[in-house]
This record gives C-alpha cells, sequence and structure tokens, in this order.
C-alpha cells in the first residue's frame, strides 16, 4: 500500500504562485504515473498534470504555460509549480500515483485563489 501525502496548499491572490508537494511512502521510479488532479465545487475530478514513466508529461490546457511538474526521485517527491494563478484555479488538489496498475490518491490539499 502506497500513500501520498500533500502539502504546500492555501489562500493566494490571483496572478501569485504556490507549489504543492506530494511525498509518497513508495519509490516514485518505479510509478507508471503520477501527478495531480483537482476538484472544484460541484464539478467533476480532472487532471491537471502527469508524468507517465518519468517520461511523458501531459498537461490540461487550462494549466499549459502556467504549471509545472517535477519530480525528485531521490526523495520520492512529486511537485506541482503553479504559477499566474486564477480564480477558477481554485479547487481541492489530489496527488495521484499508479503502481502495478492499481492507483491511489492524496488526502486533498485546498488551493483558493481569491482578492
Amino acid at each position: 500500500q502506497v500513500q501520498l501525502v500533500e502539502s504546500g496548499g492555501g489562500l493566494v491572490q490571483p496572478g501569485g504562485s504556490l507549489r504543492l508537494s506530494c511525498a509518497a511512502s513508495g519509490s516514485i521510479v518505479s510509478a507508471n504515473v503520477m501527478g495531480w488532479y483537482r476538484q472544484a465545487p460541484g464539478k467533476q475530478r480532472e487532471l491537471v498534470a502527469t508524468v507517465t514513466r518519468g517520461v511523458w508529461t501531459n498537461y490540461a490546457d487550462s494549466v499549459k504555460g502556467r504549471f509545472t511538474l517535477s519530480r525528485d526521485n531521490v526523495k520520492n517527491i512529486v511537485n506541482l509549480q503553479m504559477n499566474s494563478l486564477k480564480p477558477e484555479d481554485t479547487a481541492v488538489y489530489y496527488c495521484y500515483g499508479q503502481w502495478i496498475q492499481k492507483n491511489f490518491w492524496g488526502q486533498g490539499t485546498q488551493v483558493t485563489v481569491s482578492s
């Protein structure tokens, strides 16, 4: 069983930046997919950014050019750098990982973009 623990959420003004981190209890090098999803109130959970086999990175169109996914394979941490934040980025952000076709989720961290 893999545990994923997010940190770094909070309240930020429009145009600001936040950095989310996800610490995994297992090796992220062996993960098939690592990444981030988000869920806004009244909406379905949606993909934000993922990296497959450490090589192929995929971003939602709404965050391209603003968000950057990175990995620290030694510390088993996946980061999401979020710049130029908009009110529509407000959501609970969930870390996601897939190992041997099993899906794991973090508990979520709230990001609120508001003036």
